[in-house]
């Protein structure tokens, strides 16, 4: 009677047991299903096939456009009284920069001075010839003699005039250094106290503006024959390392740099907030196309895990595969495929690290 309870009990709890195990084989069976919430923020993209892009990265800087700055000369020597400015301010066309003080313009002032008594004089003089001529006591070449003096005086005065004009010469012995046009000041090299010497072949300041720029590139030997005008380019600083500045290789300068060994190559690019400032380190991506046609990815929906790329290929929400691939390239925000996806195949761009992580875990 004991050994039939014991049985009977055995039948019960392995009854009881094999119930409890059940939903969870059948758990199994049915997979992994895609939530309606998982659904709706999920993106997915086709893959498709493009003409396959290559890259080159090259160092270089900021500058600014040759053809918007000026350099600015003293075209006398003397001591500096006053400077206006400093290095980075903004300026306007004809502002004060600096003052000079000068013998130079003493000089000048001097002549400036003698030329105007001299037109006064010539001016008199012709006038006495026209009123002996009327009462016929000279004779008309007389007349013709000193209008041609005075001619000369007054072309001799507005000459030195205009010179003062261009040269923006004061009484007082004073040069004043304007600016020729508007931007910013990028190179200093004057202060006050300073003594100029009348033969100084620098600049004393550079005035640029910066609304548009160049990144110039310094394109390395093995290179050359890969780069062109037109081809894409990207620029990014060290002070804005996530920010990307787009544009074209607009010029090649086809000459060898002898000190660097490499071409150099203008990207303009545009500057209207004046974020890029000159002499600013740059690193410069150009981009140019292959003759072939590969299949591409969003470098995003890529998935790295244990030394190999995977992505989630996409049928339905019940039917979502983890597929290893080979990357062949990767350019941006683009990744070429040379195996394991086919074309027209739909892969996961958003949420798909959860859904390899629930499948692979």
């Amino acid at each position: 009677m004991k050994n039939s309870t014991l049985i009977k009990l055995f039948i019960l709890v392995v009854t009881i047991s094999s119930c409890q195990t059940n939903p969870e084989v059948k758990q199994i069976k049915e997979g992994y299903v895609m939530s309606n919430k998982m659904l709706s923020t999920s993106s997915f993209t086709e893959v498709v096939s493009d003409q396959l892009k290559n890259e080159l990265s090259f160092f270089g800087k900021i500058t600014a456009d040759n053809k918007k700055l000026i350099e600015v000369y003293p075209v006398v020597g003397g001591n500096v009284t006053k400077v206006f400015v400093e290095l980075g301010d903004y300026v306007k066309k004809g502002q004060l920069l600096a003052t000079i003080r000068s013998t130079e313009v003493a000089g000048y002032e001097k002549d400036l001075e003698d030329a105007k008594n001299d037109v006064i004089v010539k001016k008199n003089n012709y006038k006495v010839a026209q009123e002996l001529f009327e009462g016929k006591l000279n004779a008309e070449r007389d007349v013709i003699e000193s209008k041609s003096e005075y001619e000369k005086a007054l072309s001799q005065l507005n000459r030195i005039q205009e010179t003062y004009r261009i040269y923006n010469m004061n009484k007082g012995a004073i040069y004043e250094v304007r600016a020729p046009m508007s931007g910013f000041i990028i190179e200093k090299k004057i202060n006050e106290d300073m003594l100029l010497r009348n033969d100084r072949t620098d600049n004393i300041f550079d005035i640029a503006e910066i609304n548009d720029v160049w990144a110039v590139a310094n394109i390395n030997e093995t290179d050359i024959n890969k780069v062109k005008v037109g081809i894409d380019a990207e620029v990014t600083t060290l002070t804005y390392p996530d920010k990307v500045f787009k544009g074209r290789l607009d010029k090649i300068f086809n000459v060898i740099d002898p000190e660097t060994k490499a071409m150099k190559a203008i990207i303009k690019l545009n500057n209207a907030n004046f974020i890029l400032k000159p002499e600013m380190s740059a690193t410069i991506k150009l981009s140019y196309k292959e003759d072939k046609q590969m299949l591409i990815v969003p470098s995003s929906a890529i998935i790295f895990d244990k030394s190999k790329n995977y992505v989630m290929v996409y049928k339905d929400r019940t039917h979502i595969d983890t597929r290893q691939i080979e990357v062949f390239r990767q350019v941006g925000d683009i990744t070429y495929i040379s195996a394991g996806l086919v074309k027209g195949e739909k892969i996961m761009t958003q949420n798909q690290l959860l859904v390899y992580d629930a499948l692979n875990d």
